[in-house]
């Protein structure tokens, strides 16, 4: 289970950013040319919001299943000083936690709002900083925190 966890999450994280950026380019685009907010534009403010929810559960799944995680919570006063351990038990899922909250938050605000322009500027704000909080965490090849591949196809510590 926990190999199978690893690999959705890996690729499933393609998804989460390619709806956020594209929700992102709508809403920006939507906002700055007066456009008005169509269905289509709510569809994809809910899918770009469901796809980053349902990405935060497969890693809340995996959270609880990593034993990674399990050695942080097991040997905690070492742990939090090992740079790889202390990412994945605490940071990443801290900082996942807070964009997906920014994003969900904004995603609900909009849709509140009164105007057309409103709800584009919502939506480009708050899904901005999200995903920006969301990348940032995201364990990179390139990362100064930790690294994983780009593609997980299967475990590796």
């Amino acid at each position: 289970m926990y190999s199978f966890l690893i690999v959705a999450h890996s690729l499933f994280r393609w998804l989460v950013l390619i709806s956020l950026l594209f929700a992102i380019y709508r809403a920006y685009v939507g906002w700055f040319t007066k456009k008005a907010f169509t269905p289509l534009e709510n569809s994809i403010r809910n899918f770009a919001s469901t796809i980053t929810n349902i990405q935060f559960l497969i890693g809340l799944w995996l959270y609880f299943k990593s034993p990674i995680v399990g050695y942080f919570w097991d040997n905690f006063n070492v742990a939090v000083h090992e740079r790889d351990i202390r990412f994945f038990g605490m940071e990443h899922i801290t900082m996942m936690f807070i964009g997906v909250s920014i994003i969900n938050t904004g995603s609900s605000l909009a849709k509140k709002r009164p105007t057309d322009k409103a709800k584009f500027k919502t939506i480009a704000i708050w899904f901005s900083v999200g995903l920006t909080i969301i990348f940032l965490s995201i364990p990179w090849r390139f990362s100064p925190f930790t690294s994983r591949p780009y593609f997980r196809t299967h475990q590796t510590n």
